[in-house]
Formats: C-alpha cells, structure tokens, sequence
C-alpha cells in the first residue's frame, strides 16, 4: 500500500479516479492510470492483493501458459510454456502493485456508489470517498451460485461451492458428486478422483465445447493469440457464435475423466435426503457435493440508475452512458481475452484514455443538482 492511500482517505475530494477490485483488472486499470499522471485510489475488500487467487482450490493452475499471463509493464516470472499455479498468480499481483506503488486500500468494502454534485460517491466500510470518475473492476466472480435443488439434501452430506472448495481433505470419506461439467467442476472432479479416497461422479448438464491444452505440439493460447482469435472483438461474427457455445473447457476431456476413475453422468435433476437422481439414470448416493455451478454478478452496491439492465452492464467496451463510470474486466468486454490475467490491459488501457480525455466537468452537470 503506498503512501497517497492515507492522503486519499483524509481528503477524498482530491481524487481523479476511484477504482473498485484490486484484482488483475483493477491493477491493470492502476498502472494506466500512473501513466497519465491522475490522482487515483483501488479499493478492495479483501485483507491482501492476490487474496482471491489464494483462496482457490490447491491445485488450481491457469490455462494461460506464463508467456500470456502477465500484465502491462512487467511479465510473468515463470518460464514460458509453464502454467501458474494460483499461488504464483497471487505472489504475482502482490509484486506487480509493489513495483509501480499502486495506491490500494484493502479491507474497504464498497457499500454503494452514487453520483454526487461533482461526480461520484463510493460508500465504503472504511468512510465515504469522493472522485470526479469511477473504473468498477470487481471481476466476474462474485456470487456463487447453488441451485435450488440442494435443499433437498440432507443436513448430513457436506456441501461446498467450488468458490470455497480448497483440496480433499475438506470431504468426508464417501461418494462425491461434482456439479457442473466446466473448467472447474473437471479439476476438482479429477483431483478427488487422484486422491483415491472416494467414489467420485461428475454430473454435467449441456456439454460445453472442449478443447486441448496442447495441439501439433503448441500449447493451445499460442494457436489461439496467433490465429487472431483472442483478437476478435466481441461484436464479430465468430465472436458472437464463440459467445453463444459458452466457456471452453481447456484440457479435461470427459473421456480423460473417465479413464482417471470419474463417474461422467447426465444433469443433476432432483435431491432427496442422500440421493441425488440424474437425467441419465439411477440416483447417486452422496456424502458430499461440490458445486461447480458458476457465479452471478452483483451490482446492488452500484446506485447508478441504467447502467446494469437485467444484471447486466450496458456499456460499450467498458464505457458507460454515464460520464466518468467505466468498467474494466467484464468477459467479453471487447475480446476473448477481456476477463483474462495477460489480456486485461488492452482494455484497461482504452479505458484510462478515455477517462483521461473526457472533458474535466462534473458528471453532473447537466443533471439537477441532489
């Protein structure tokens, strides 16, 4: 944490830019805005820079070898063609805001966001914080979700979303069933499997597509940047029929699944007591579930009327109709890459242009005063 975080706090007016989420994006977002000489602040609510990376499941490592994961002005340390863990990515944010002195204030969770008479306040747990502009760069993991259908379970099997999964050892001994037939539901799934411990079953819903990590001995990202594929912007053609299949599973394909001992069955319908009945047959008996059912965006903090629509934000490549609120981070946002740790920057650095360019008045301005 640098030293213009505490004259941040005792003089919020002073602020050019407050940036929400000191993840990837919003460290991408500061190193811009370091460049161009603003006055800025990232809030975060975690204890640590890196804290949500060190959260995951043990042996979670990216699908980016280490060439493309690294963020404007400083590469990945790790050789090239290896895959960070996650602890590497953690240790890396931490280095990154270190190196450029980005002022970050954790432990300071955002309460609501509103405009005010000279452009926006950000209520937070630590006190209100004025900026004349606002970047949100809060990820797109923020909620998990469960679906309905685990009320149904017993009080007795162990329930866990992959968001608060960490290794085996967090299960009981038992049969497992994993929820969710993408990147993640297929790590744990395999590493429960490795563990040797448990019968594991794997219930996946509509297949995504899957790809390998390695083709023609190239790891798959190299083929992917050099096609132009991470490239394409979001309102293409292939974009839009890449968008409409879903994520890509990278690696762990079911088959691969099945050979290491996984149960591969169809969508998880209905759970009664220690049952769980799938579409594809006889139920499965459990003593614990993993849901790997993916996450929801919350924007009930952000008190900007038309900017999320049906949870989602209407922006174009992360630029609001609002003056001075920016978004950076967003999947999809203008490409493949958007959401992604060595692909962030291009659109943080849109972003931090087009705030510095905008014309310096009140976002307000043509509003009537609150």
């Amino acid at each position: 944490m640098s030293h213009h975080t505490d004259a941040a706090l005792s003089n919020g007016d002073d602020l050019d830019v407050i940036v929400i989420g000191g993840g990837q994006a919003g460290l991408a977002t500061g190193y811009h805005l370091a460049r161009r000489g603003l006055r800025f602040l990232v809030v975060d609510a975690g204890p640590a820079i890196g804290h949500v990376w060190r959260s995951r499941w043990s042996s979670l490592r990216l699908f980016t070898p280490a060439e493309h994961d690294g963020l404007p002005g400083m590469a990945f340390p790790a050789p090239a063609g290896s895959h960070p863990d996650k602890d590497q990515v953690a240790d890396y944010l931490e280095a990154y805001a270190a190196h450029f002195g980005l002022p970050v204030l954790l432990g300071c969770t955002v309460r609501r966001v509103s405009r005010s008479r000279d452009g926006f306040a950000v209520e937070t747990s630590r006190g209100t914080l004025r900026a004349r502009q606002v970047v949100v760069a809060t990820g797109p993991f923020q909620s998990p979700v469960t679906p309905r259908l685990a009320l149904g379970l017993d009080p007795d099997v162990t329930q866990v979303h992959s968001a608060g999964y960490r290794d085996p050892d967090d299960l009981p001994t038992g049969p497992v069933l994993v929820v969710g037939g993408g990147n993640s539901g297929r790590q744990i799934a395999l590493e429960l499997a490795a563990s040797g411990e448990r019968q594991v079953t794997l219930a996946v819903g509509t297949e995504p597509p899957t790809l390998p990590q390695r083709i023609l001995g190239r790891d798959l990202f190299w083929w992917l940047t050099r096609l132009g594929l991470m490239a394409k912007t979001a309102d293409s053609r292939l974009a839009r029929r890449m968008q409409a299949r879903g994520d890509i599973v990278v690696g762990s394909p079911l088959p691969a699944l099945r050979r290491a001992g996984v149960d591969v069955r169809g969508r998880a319908l209905l759970a009664d007591g220690r049952e769980v009945h799938l579409e594809d047959g006889a139920p499965v008996e459990v003593s614990a579930v993993v849901w790997a059912t993916g996450f929801r965006t919350d924007y009930s903090w952000l008190d900007v009327p038309g900017v999320v629509v049906d949870g989602r934000v209407v922006h174009r490549r992360g630029l609001t109709d609002v003056p001075g609120l920016a978004f950076v981070g967003l999947p999809w946002q203008h490409t493949r890459g958007s959401a992604l740790l060595g692909f962030v920057g291009d659109d943080a650095e849109f972003v931090v242009t087009a705030l510095a360019d905008a014309p310096r008045e009140s976002p307000r301005a043509a509003a009537r005063p609150a």
